[in-house]
């Protein structure tokens, strides 16, 4: 066992306190990992404020990259010295869904079977099984993905949240392919990454809608060809307009990625669409939203699919090496997701910049990324 420094939420919206936990040493399956970096989530927060569950203390943060330390018996995936992204999506290969060929929709992932602990030996509930505001973490051995160690930390650890599940709400939920147009609504870090995948894939036009001017730039700058400020325009009636343009006849997007998780953004989505047009909910609601009173005759009439797209749809050891290899391409910009970079002291103070429009001059904060 080992004590590190690490940044926990003792009850539901206290401020994040930095303690000193302790690490177990590995057990089989399991693998300690030194934390480089670690993105600050909208997920974190939703834990700290009991959005969640209520399974307090939690050891927050869980978009990380990092060395493996050491590994426990019958690893054979990683090796100390090992660079990885860690992810919450550690296949188990026996449950339902793995054994018919759906990996990425795993519904037994695997976590570390060992607690980690305050020092009084109060056990931690670690976000997303993971847990990585913290200057070391033991993980299961299958949450280690290994990617090119030339790879910038700070860059490719969002690839264990928050640009995954943006990327691959578009190209592996969406299904968005070359000939296809996509709209984005909410342009935080998640929407915007969905923009970037859409970009990667080929669409046109993408649209990005939000209400704020600093956040539709960010988009821009990661592949939309045209912007929707909803405070100022009706997006439902722009998307259409824009589709229409380009493809004539269309009454909608083929795909509109739903990023901000509200009732009245997704029911926005809903009619946006074109005819057999798909819905992507990649947004998270909090447990007391509902869906849209709909008319069944819209659902029914407007075909296509209504989607949830979870941790976009991945398969970490397939999807992580491969974007970091566009990343190293020139091809995939993450960098443009690290809004800056900051202490494990300064996550409190990087949850405050969630809330609200950027200040005038200044840029959105897609991402503050901690750095260890």
């Amino acid at each position: 066992m080992q004590q590190v420094k690490a940044v926990i939420a003792r009850a539901k919206g206290a401020p994040v306190e930095l303690v000193t936990i302790n690490v177990p040493d590995p057990g089989p399956g399991e693998a300690v990992v030194k934390i480089q970096s670690c993105g600050v989530c909208h997920t974190d927060l939703h834990y700290r404020e009991g959005g969640i569950n209520d399974e307090f203390p939690f050891l927050l943060g869980h978009e990380a990259a990092g060395i493996v330390e050491a590994v426990g018996d019958g690893v054979t995936g990683v090796a100390p010295g090992d660079f990885v992204v860690l992810n919450w999506r550690a296949v188990c290969g026996e449950c339902r869904a793995c054994k018919r060929g759906d990996l990425h929709y795993c519904f037994n992932t695997h976590n570390a079977k060992q607690k980690m602990t305050l020092e009084d030996g109060t056990e931690l509930s670690p976000a997303l099984g993971i847990g990585a505001f913290a200057e070391k973490t033991l993980v299961a051995a299958g949450q280690c993905t290994k990617v090119d160690p030339s790879a910038r930390p700070a860059a490719v650890g969002l690839l264990g949240c928050g640009v995954m599940a943006g990327i691959g709400a578009a190209i592996n939920t969406g299904g968005v392919t070359r000939g296809k147009s996509v709209a984005v609504i909410g342009c935080g870090g998640v929407g915007v990454a969905a923009v970037a995948g859409a970009a990667l894939a080929g669409a046109s036009p993408i649209i990005a809608v939000d209400i704020d001017p600093a956040k539709l730039e960010a988009a821009r700058k990661l592949g939309a060809t045209h912007l929707v400020d909803s405070s100022k325009t009706d997006p439902v009636a722009e998307i259409k307009r824009i589709c229409a343009e380009t493809y004539p006849g269309a009454e909608g997007a083929d795909v509109v990625i739903e990023a901000v998780g509200r009732p009245e953004t997704w029911k926005q989505a809903f009619y946006a669409r074109d005819l057999a047009g798909v819905l992507v909910l990649v947004g998270v609601p909090t447990p007391d939203m509902k869906t849209p009173d709909l008319p069944l005759i819209d659902v029914f009439g407007r075909g296509g699919a209504l989607k949830s797209s979870w941790y976009g749809d991945c398969l970490p050891s397939r999807d992580f090496p491969m974007l970091v290899d566009l990343y190293r391409q020139g091809r995939l910009d993450l960098d443009a997701f690290v809004t800056e970079e900051v202490g494990i002291e300064d996550v409190e103070a990087a949850f405050a910049k969630m809330h609200g429009p950027a200040a005038a001059g200044e840029a959105p904060v897609l991402r503050s990324v901690v750095v260890l």
